[in-house]
């Protein structure tokens, strides 16, 4: 019997999303590539163990927007913010399984330069064309004006500026540049932001733990 993917090597390694046996190779070669890997595969988290201990800083060069400068204070004034946006990028994964890393940081990229023309006071909006990421790009652009809407009831004005939502979309898209491993079935992102922002509504208010890259 030959693996069943390069019809070569001898199977070795189950694959829970093909359910059966594939060749060791085969199983680096294609896995979040061509093959919906769950994330609680064994050979799934070996791997990413590996390259969370040998991982590089990101080049300069792939630094998302590498000229804004971001400030703890900063980030854990909005924690809320933050906790609001990381549960609803969630849910949105919870409800469209064809959602995956990728789709994320896109909708993440497009909300960040739409939110950086609001800052200049220019308002220019251009969402993503796949459907996946502009669908998640609208849901999180109205929860953002959902907490400007609310803060400017409970307090007359809303205290959460366009120049500060701009700098957190980007501190989430720095850190899902840098949790993900850029292939494009990844979960290594949404898999993180479990980490972070646990769904029981009794702890969505806890503070995030993520550390500013």
């Amino acid at each position: 019997m030959s693996c069943p993917i390069c019809e070569k090597r001898k199977p070795q390694r189950f694959c829970p999303a093909r359910g059966d046996k594939i060749c060791a190779i085969c199983c680096g070669k294609e896995r979040e590539v061509t093959i919906d890997c769950p994330s609680d595969c064994p050979h799934l988290l070996s791997a990413r163990r590996y390259e969370v201990e040998h991982r590089k800083p990101l080049p300069a060069g792939e630094i998302p927007f590498p000229n804004v400068e971001l400030t703890l204070e900063m980030i854990r004034r909005n924690q809320a913010v933050l906790s609001g946006v990381g549960l609803a990028i969630l849910k949105s994964a919870n409800e469209n399984p064809s959602l995956h890393d990728p789709e994320v940081l896109t909708a993440l990229r497009a909300l960040a330069e739409t939110c950086r023309t609001l800052e200049s006071g220019i308002y220019f909006e251009r969402p993503p064309d796949a459907p996946l990421p502009r669908a998640l790009y609208s849901q999180l652009a109205q929860l953002l004006d959902e907490f400007k809407k609310q803060e400017a009831q409970q307090t007359g004005f809303s205290q959460l500026k366009n120049s500060e939502i701009f700098r957190l979309v980007v501190f989430l898209l720095r850190v899902g540049t840098r949790e993900s491993n850029g292939r494009p079935r990844s979960l290594a992102f949404l898999d993180f932001l479990k980490t972070q922002f646990p769904p029981a509504p009794e702890k969505q208010s806890d503070a995030p733990r993520i550390i500013v890259p």
